[in-house]
């Protein structure tokens, strides 16, 4: 299949929110950066500088199971996640910074997005006629 890498925007969504509500008038931390797209992971995970870079704080932690056995992870504060004009909210899970940051499962889900693998590039999902979609059964 190879490998399919995209450009994401990561916004700190408590700064979105604090400046939706006049609370803060400070431009909300974002950045934009390369992810993996990894149907075999479930959730965002991100890099220490890319966490650090958008000021996000730990909340708990989760047991993964990875290629090496369980881990023990951290899990940050919410970012709204933005990839080709789709966006929603998901919480953030660390992963270490010589790991790629990884775009997973319930992202892609919710954002209604497939991979390509012929062109190896990540596609609005065909059954739904270019338009995001939710499936709710």
């Amino acid at each position: 299949m190879g490998k399919v890498t995209i450009k994401i925007k990561l916004t700190n969504l408590f700064d979105l929110g604090a400046r939706h509500r006049k609370l803060s008038t400070a431009k909300p931390r974002e950045v934009e950066v390369e992810a993996l797209v990894d149907t075999g992971a479930t959730r965002l995970y991100l890099k220490p500088s890319v966490i650090r870079a958008l000021g996000l704080e730990k909340v708990h932690s989760v047991i993964t199971q990875t290629s090496n056995g369980p881990a023990n992870r951290a899990v940050y504060e919410p970012v709204r996640l933005e990839v080709q004009g789709r966006f929603g909210n998901f919480d953030v899970v660390g992963v270490g910074e010589n790991v790629p940051n990884l775009l997973g499962q319930i992202p892609l889900a919710y954002l209604d997005f497939v991979v390509d693998s012929k062109h190896r590039k990540l596609i609005p999902n065909p059954e739904h006629g270019g338009q995001q979609m939710s499936e709710e059964y």
